[in-house]
């Protein structure tokens, strides 16, 4: 669950877990550069649950191992906006208030419709069957 701050920031408290990790006791980098990466958008929808963006660039740095099993806190920001693009600034945070990993993320807004046609509150998981052992690629 995200929350719109006073401030104009996103805001969630959220917990990675055991399956999430890459080295013992810490959570794996690209899974908390996806946290940043929406906690980003999340933050262009504290002005406008309208606009969409995708992500151009993310720019981040991991301060100090971000632990598992671990209330933590998430936070995104708008720094600059314009017509075409918006770029935030997002961290992950601990509930001392030290930030772990932080990064600017740089959107280019565009329609939903653009983006997919799916409807944007469709489920889109779709499990397969967890008996498949190998995937193989089509030859040319």
């Amino acid at each position: 669950q995200f929350y719109n701050m006073e401030d104009g920031s996103v805001m969630t408290p959220f917990r990675f877990h055991a399956e999430h990790q890459s080295y013992p006791n810490r959570v794996h980098g690209g899974l908390i550069a996806a946290m940043l990466d929406e906690l980003g958008l999340r933050a262009l929808w504290t002005r406008s649950e309208d606009i969409w963006g995708v992500t151009v660039s993310i720019e981040l740095k991991y301060r100090k191992p971000v632990p598992y099993d671990v209330d933590l806190i998430g936070r995104g920001n708008i720094e600059k906006e314009t017509a075409r693009f918006l770029t935030s600034r997002t961290e992950i945070l601990n509930r001392q208030g030290e930030v772990l990993a932080f990064a600017t993320v740089k959107y280019i807004k565009q329609n939903l419709d653009e983006i997919d046609s799916a409807d944007a509150q469709e489920e889109q998981f779709f499990p397969s069957d967890n008996d498949i052992c190998e995937i193989n690629f089509e030859t040319v």
